[in-house]
């Protein structure tokens, strides 16, 4: 039961994020799953993909009604991702779990500083 709730928890806060910034949401997914849910890094990045496809929809179809989707752009970057994807899911597979944890969390202090960066920069430019 916790579970789920958990799951839940996580979906509804990673729905959230993405419609208000566009991101899919892994950043809060896999974390999750590896240290609350004890999934395993592959099983969580995997999990993760899957699960933010409804998200990806609901927002696509909403901005979509905005006219805010550049076709042409969305298309090439689609294209390139899966490609993306699969190379990353081939190096993956041949990383070693707890290397594969620590490439995620520099990921993720990388993905922090620049935000910390431009926020920084913004402040002193405006």
């Amino acid at each position: 039961m916790t579970t789920i709730f958990l799951a839940v928890a996580l979906g509804v806060l990673a729905g959230v994020l993405a419609g208000l910034f566009g991101v899919g949401g892994g950043i809060l997914f896999v974390p999750t799953l590896v240290l609350v849910l004890d999934y395993a890094q592959l099983d969580a990045e995997a999990t993760s993909l899957l699960a933010i496809l409804p998200a990806v929809v609901a927002g696509g179809l909403r901005q979509f009604k905005y006219g805010h989707i550049r076709w042409r752009t969305a298309l090439v970057v689609g294209v390139v991702a899966i490609v993306g994807v699969e190379a990353g899911i081939l190096v993956a597979e041949r990383i070693a779990e707890e290397d594969l944890r620590r490439l995620f969390g520099l990921l993720l202090l990388g993905v922090s500083a620049q935000i910390v960066w431009r926020a920084r920069r913004r402040e002193s430019t405006g």
